[in-house]
């Protein structure tokens, strides 16, 4: 279905047209059409399918700037946030629409002042509960909620927070739910607060067919890191995402990455939110090749263009691999998930492997160079801690 057929304001449609968006995806096309008729929605869709827009389109197009407060959209991350954010601000400012975004670990200050004024607010739950405390905000005009990324609010401990939001909210309103997956909380979520909704579900985004799924099984611990520089450097173009367990090993693997000459930044939640910010901001201007990251940090993230996702260190669930190797494969092109094999990992790698669905292979093992890898620097000895 071609933008053009939808009923939507002719701004809209001319902002569409100026970023070539042409034609619905899925998700946009089965929800649309029912958020405009006023129905509570469920969407299963995987990052990068376009929900955003999905419901952004409708809700700015039903929203009267001049009516204060309309719109709480709530997120499970900062950057999920800042990204929607985003969404709402560039197609709403030729509307008079205001969006604004509220989240933990920074002033609360400029918040308070720009709440006043705002039409629409995407917010992380216990920010936004530090709001309702602190009367800071009037949420009792809410026409619209909408959950995103259900499904990770809940794995993330954010149940009763959402559930004390929803109790400050008006009962006579809209409630749309976004969903990567759809587990028996999110539908007690819907059960519980959704009136009759209409639900959809996506195939999955990730093209098998054009998705090479391998790993390497690595015999010494220490050759890890060498492998994955050596696969950056000589079988990767385009952008690579290499996951990781841990903030700590997070932070070391980028930190090595970059003394071997290879372009990286990291990102997860232990990090400040200007650093968060900066490795957003390198990576939608292509100014960094690679993104070291935790599954918590990247969930959500619309990362266009990734040719390879890493595993360095091997997910916990079919579930949570197949989060990860959802960021590459899209849209028609060819993509590449790795994973990394070490004897520590061979527990995981079974649990993965227990899914029939996915065709992991082992590939032959390449020669290459070894390089060091430093875990960190001993202050008292003046000296490396060195890996190998």
């Amino acid at each position: 279905m071609n933008f053009e057929n939808i009923d939507i304001n002719t701004r809209l449609k001319n902002k569409l047209k100026e970023v070539r968006f042409k034609n619905l995806t899925l998700i946009q096309e089965k929800c649309i059409p029912e958020i405009l008729d006023g129905k509570d929605v469920v969407g299963q869709a995987e990052t990068g399918s376009g929900k955003t827009l999905a419901f952004c389109l409708p809700i700015l197009n039903m929203n009267n700037p001049n009516k204060g407060l309309q719109v709480l959209v709530l997120t499970p991350t900062r950057e999920l946030c800042i990204q929607v954010t985003d969404v709402f601000r560039d197609f709403g400012k030729n509307l008079g629409i205001k969006a604004i975004d509220i989240y933990g670990g920074v002033n609360i200050k400029s918040q308070i002042r720009d709440i006043k004024s705002a039409n629409i607010v995407i917010a992380t739950p216990g920010r936004l509960l530090d709001h309702i405390g602190r009367r800071t905000i009037d949420l009792r005009n809410i026409r619209f909620l909408i959950l995103d990324e259900t499904d990770k609010m809940l794995e993330m401990g954010f149940i009763d927070d959402v559930e004390k939001i929803i109790y400050n909210l008006p009962r006579e309103r809209q409630t749309l739910m976004f969903s990567a997956t759809i587990s028996e909380d999110v539908y007690c979520i819907a059960r519980k607060h959704l009136k009759n909704p209409v639900m959809f579900r996506t195939k999955q985004f990730v093209d098998t067919d054009k998705l090479n799924q391998k790993y390497y099984d690595i015999y010494n611990q220490n050759d890890k890191f060498s492998l994955l520089v050596h696969l950056l450097k000589n079988s990767t173009s385009g952008l690579a995402i290499v996951f990781c367990a841990t903030r700590k090993e997070t932070d070391i693997v980028a930190r090595n990455l970059r003394q071997q000459g290879v372009n990286a930044s990291e990102i997860h939640g232990g990090m400040g939110q200007n650093k968060r910010l900066k490795s957003l901001e390198q990576l939608k201007n292509q100014k960094i090749d690679v993104l070291v990251a935790t599954d918590v940090a990247a969930r959500g993230l619309d990362i266009k263009d990734v040719s390879h996702v890493y595993n360095y260190d091997v997910p916990k669930t079919p579930k949570e691999y197949i989060h990860r190797i959802g960021r590459t494969a899209r849209a028609g092109e060819n993509g590449n998930a790795v994973t990394l094999l070490t004897s520590r990992d061979h527990d995981n790698f079974r649990r993965v492997q227990s899914d029939d669905k996915l065709r992991i292979e082992q590939a032959d093992f390449p020669r290459f160079e070894k390089v060091s890898f430093f875990r960190g620097y001993n202050r008292r000895r003046k000296q490396y801690l060195k890996d190998s």
